[in-house]
């Protein structure tokens, strides 16, 4: 057992948008930005209490921390309560419990006053403001996301702790086939260098981040996140500018998504073995090139 290579992400405090599109939207590096939300109402307003008495009639999906099996869909929740019930829980107990992708303007578009898109040089998808809610034992796995946004991520009530990984490091992860996720058998908190050897190479970013924080995340990075105690977090999101990645974008959606997912519909687990497989194989070819 070990840990990831990881160095601590950049802070900062303030930023100029010329300084930000110079030093980490251009060259895609990620950075953790302090009072970026200093002036918003949401820095002073949006803690679990405020989101409770808005919405708490209002039923919602929730997942755990066990991946998908056979033919089971990633997006069929373990349950639905309504939020009243599960925000109760995270502020009373450890759960493992979260919601994913709650959409602001779906269903609570009052919050929208509350925050304005940062003038950083990011030219935001103003559809999808979505909120991400844990509890102290909610793990989201590592992975990136489908549509390779470059992404501003909030975090409000509580802390959590984000793990990047470049596009570059994916050779290291065991990234499955098909798929934007790496073999979810890897205890990412625990890694098993002797049985995943491959790992051991990989260099990461670890981010802390507490409320008000803002973490970009650029384009294709990896991110595991583990929330430390009951909170929520806001993602912005911004389609990538670059050729290459809004090329890779349109395969990822309009046909890997949907050839993975028929695939997983007509053979189930050993489609899910086959990947895995594979997965294992590729970074055993790579291990021989270390030796």
């Amino acid at each position: 057992m070990g840990q990831f290579n990881t160095t601590p992400i950049t802070r900062v405090k303030n930023i100029s948008k010329a300084d930000f599109i110079k030093h980490y939207y251009k060259p895609q590096r990620p950075v953790l930005i302090e009072n970026l939300t200093a002036d918003w109402p949401a820095f002073k307003k949006w803690n679990l209490d405020y989101i409770q008495e808005r919405a708490g009639d209002q039923i919602v999906p929730l997942y755990n921390n066990k991946p998908a099996s056979g033919k089971q869909s990633v997006y069929e929740p373990v349950k639905k309560v309504k939020l009243r019930e599960y925000i109760e829980l995270l502020k009373t107990e450890p759960t493992d419990l979260r919601i994913f992708f709650y959409n602001i303007l779906d269903s609570m578009p009052e919050l929208l006053k509350d925050f304005s898109y940062p003038d950083i040089g990011l030219k935001f998808f103003k559809r999808l403001p979505a909120l991400f809610f844990g509890g102290g034992e909610s793990k989201v796995f590592m992975h990136y996301d489908i549509d390779l946004p470059d992404s501003m991520h909030f975090h409000f009530h509580g802390h959590k702790s984000v793990t990047l990984f470049s596009q570059e490091q994916s050779k290291y992860l065991y990234q499955i086939p098909y798929s934007i996720h790496n073999l979810e058998k890897i205890d990412m908190d625990n890694p098993d260098f002797e049985k995943y050897p491959a790992l051991q190479y990989a260099e990461g970013i670890q981010a802390e981040m507490k409320h008000g924080d803002a973490l970009f995340m650029p384009s294709g990075y990896w991110h595991y996140i583990k929330y430390l105690d009951g909170g929520f977090s806001m993602t912005l999101r911004a389609l990538p500018r670059r050729p290459k990645a809004f090329l890779t974008m349109l395969y990822n959606v309009f046909i890997m998504r949907h050839f993975d997912n028929g695939m997983r519909r007509f053979n189930g687990q050993k489609w899910l073995d086959y990947k895995e497989r594979l997965s294992i194989k590729k970074a055993e070819k790579l291990m021989k090139k270390h030796a």
